[in-house]
């Protein structure tokens, strides 16, 4: 009695629950269902994985506004090797106001124009590293993100003593001049003063020794930043005359460098480069020697780094898991369907066929009729 009244208050409390309930045969487990979730949740885990190593990634953002600072002082950063002995050479720098910036900062050292093997191993790797920046400009991201972190870009020193006589002159340091367009020359005889401008001594100077080649180790302008290349960063030029001109026509862009290891005032330029041989009698003037002259861009770019909030990572997540549940959830079901119907085993719904006819007179029904005497 106890057990039939237990019974029927189950009964009565099943009956007052009004939340649908799942048929059993939707929460049974099949082979194909256990293959679109393995499928599932392998997918979620591998673009899970790849998109944390998109939050942890950074970029660069450029931006770019007028340059208002125009009495600020431009610093240029020098490191040229002459093939010609020091006492033969002079540096100087002349600005569009007629000024003739004093070159203290700049030594003057006798050094062997030919690099050793390691130095020069040092010069083709860094010649291929910026033959793959004029390619791919996109690698100069990589490069404002590593800096303080790479080799230095200077030239390394040598690791044997030469033996040959010291047949050049490296010119290395920096300079302070106005940030107005200029002329950084190297030519013959050192520079004076001149109440009209300036000039040269090169009257006690041969013509037979001028020799013009020259190596590049480095040229920048604004903060020295280690690891950052430049556009100019290992040019070598061979003198094919004693009289040569080799031109440089730089355009300077005011860079403001912020990221999460350095921040910094430099500055970028591009550059192009022209190079003739001096003959009066051809019509071809000039002075021999190397000439950089570099005007400086009204715009300034601000470069930062950025990096993905932890917000945004989170949706994207959050979109990867319920994105994979709804598509595999579909097509689960499409291609189910699709086979259904190939197979012809597509049911609209339970269909039993109860139907009687007569014949005869006699009654004729496609279910068997179980009657008492049957059953006995």
């Amino acid at each position: 009695m106890r057990r039939l009244n237990k019974k029927k208050a189950l009964n009565f409390v099943k009956e007052l629950d009004t939340f649908p309930k799942v048929p059993e045969s939707y929460v049974e487990t099949t082979a194909s269902g256990g293959t679109v979730s393995v499928l599932a949740f392998t997918a979620m885990a591998l673009l899970a994985f790849f998109e944390f190593f998109v939050y942890q990634d950074t970029w660069m953002k450029y931006e770019y506004e007028v340059d208002k600072d125009f009495t600020s002082k431009l610093r240029i950063n020098i490191d040229i090797t002459v093939a010609m002995r020091c006492q033969f050479v002079g540096a100087d720098v002349l600005d569009l106001a007629e000024t003739m910036v004093a070159s203290d900062g700049l030594q003057y050292e006798p050094v062997v124009f030919e690099l050793s093997p390691q130095q020069r191993l040092w010069h083709r790797t860094l010649l291929l590293i910026q033959n793959r920046l004029r390619e791919e400009h996109s690698l100069q991201d990589v490069l404002f993100k590593n800096v303080m972190k790479g080799a230095p870009t200077a030239l390394p020193p040598r690791e044997d003593d030469p033996t040959q006589p010291l047949n050049a002159c490296r010119i290395h340091g920096y300079l302070y001049v106005n940030k107005v367009a200029g002329n950084f020359h190297i030519t013959v005889g050192k520079a004076i003063l001149h109440p009209r401008g300036h000039a040269h001594l090169a009257a006690l100077v041969s013509h037979e020794t001028y020799n013009f080649s020259h190596r590049i180790d480095h040229l920048s302008f604004g903060e020295d930043i280690p690891g950052i290349l430049n556009p100019l960063d290992g040019t070598e030029k061979v003198s094919a005359d004693h009289n040569q001109m080799f031109q440089y026509f730089i355009t300077i862009v005011p860079t403001k460098l912020q990221t999460y290891k350095v921040s910094a005032d430099t500055h970028q330029y591009s550059v192009t480069e022209r190079e003739r041989v001096i003959n009066h009698a051809a019509g071809s003037h000039g002075v021999s020697g190397i000439f950089m002259k570099y005007d400086i861009s009204s715009l300034m770019v601000k470069v930062t780094e950025q990096h993905m909030p932890l917000w945004q990572f989170l949706v994207r997540l959050c979109g990867i898991i319920g994105g994979i549940f709804s598509t595999t959830g579909m097509l689960h079901s499409l291609v189910g369907f699709c086979v259904d119907v190939i197979c012809c085993r597509f049911k609209l719904g339970v269909y039993k066929p109860k139907s009687m006819s007569v014949f005869d007179g006699h009654v004729n029904s496609m279910t068997p009729l179980l009657t008492e005497n049957a059953e006995h």
